[in-house]
């Protein structure tokens, strides 16, 4: 109750905020404390976009960024459509992203900012009572690079990823083009949540084989018993003029 009461006591502070809220989209507030320490992007990577909650900070931490987001389900991109109609530097890419062109089931949760392309589990369920699947559908997945072309990445360059335990197969998606961006910000998990998921470890492994390095924890979520479950990681290029050249 507390989070949340102060999640919208953030929101209303900005005016583009509160617009947002009566579309139906709540601003990402818990992320500003990571952007605004960020040297100001030019291009902001959204994937796993929902209603658009990160793309509202993005948008207030870096006025100026071009944003590419990436939603697959109809019923947040059409809010998201709303909230950012108005914003040119905004676009909404209404496909998942992953290692390859295909059609792919998506699982449907009774929030669906908790969808995904793999079952959720047992212990989504039990965590999360709300997050439930309700239904599957089939949705379009492309790797990053059908999508956006490797000049049309702008340095320095933002890669969030939020696909509630698809991130590793993201990661592939998007290897390619990986050496265009200084961060990558994605959310992980410690224990399985959802069927088949690959956990902080080996995301954290991917990542510094592709040359970046964990450079901060944040937001995260314990269960009753103080277990860490999740959590926002933010990494950094290990070195830029190198990662640039790759």
């Amino acid at each position: 109750m507390f989070f949340k009461l102060n999640k919208l006591t953030n929101i209303i502070k900005e005016p583009l905020f509160i617009r947002a809220l009566f579309k139906g989209a709540a601003a990402g507030v818990e992320h500003r404390s990571v952007l605004i320490h960020l040297d100001d992007c030019n291009h902001v990577v959204d994937v796993g976009a929902n209603r658009g909650q990160f793309a509202l900070i993005a948008r207030s931490c870096f006025s100026n960024a071009r944003i590419d987001s990436f939603e697959p389900l109809i019923e947040p991109a059409r809010i998201f459509e709303k909230v950012f109609a108005d914003d040119s530097l905004t676009v909404l890419h209404q496909y998942a992203v992953g290692p390859d062109e295909s059609e792919a089931i998506i699982h449907v949760s009774n929030r669906d900012d908790s969808s995904s392309l793999l079952p959720i589990g047992e212990g989504q369920v039990k965590l999360f009572p709300e997050t439930a699947a309700k239904e599957t559908r089939t949705v379009q997945v492309v790797p990053l690079k059908q999508v956006l072309a490797e000049s049309e990445i702008l340095f320095p360059a933002l890669l969030k990823i939020d696909v509630q335990g698809y991130e590793l197969s993201t990661l592939y998606g998007c290897s390619s083009l990986l050496h265009k961006f200084r961060y990558v910000y994605v959310e992980c998990s410690f224990v399985e949540l959802y069927m088949g998921q690959s956990l902080a470890d080996e995301v954290i492994k991917f990542l510094f084989e592709h040359s970046f390095k964990l450079d901060g924890v944040y937001n995260i979520h314990y269960d009753k018993s103080g277990r860490a479950i999740q959590a926002d990681l933010l990494f950094e290029v290990l070195d830029e003029n190198t990662h640039l050249r790759n």
